[in-house]
């Protein structure tokens, strides 16, 4: 499927992450991304960084594999999965994640 615009891209992103457990296994990874971040800045140790796509994609990755049982759609849209990834941790972490699944037609009481 064809994404001409960031916001139909997100909605199929969503949908390629329907299971919590997915969504679960992206926030750790996402999560260890910023904490890796953060230990590199704050102790100047910038071999750190190369952990950074380790943790991020390595959880991710096992989550579709295992638990989605799809494509991860880094393959397809690399920099709009990458703000994907961000923008679905930050929806999370706030609380305003569930509105953007429903828009996204994604039944949590099913998953």
């Amino acid at each position: 499927m064809a994404h001409n615009d960031f916001d139909s891209f997100w909605l199929f992103y969503l949908r390629e992450h329907s299971r919590p457990r997915t969504r679960a296994l992206h926030y750790l990874g996402t999560g260890l991304v910023l904490l890796v971040a953060a230990a590199a800045v704050a102790t100047a140790s910038w071999w750190l960084l190369v952990l950074m796509p380790i943790a991020g994609y390595g959880f991710a990755w096992t989550a579709h594999v295992t638990v989605e049982q799809n494509r991860p759609a880094t393959f397809t849209h690399p920099l709009w999965s990458l703000i994907s990834d961000f923008r679905m941790f930050f929806l999370w972490v706030s609380g305003r994640l569930g509105a953007e699944l429903r828009r996204a037609g994604v039944d949590e009481a099913q998953r």
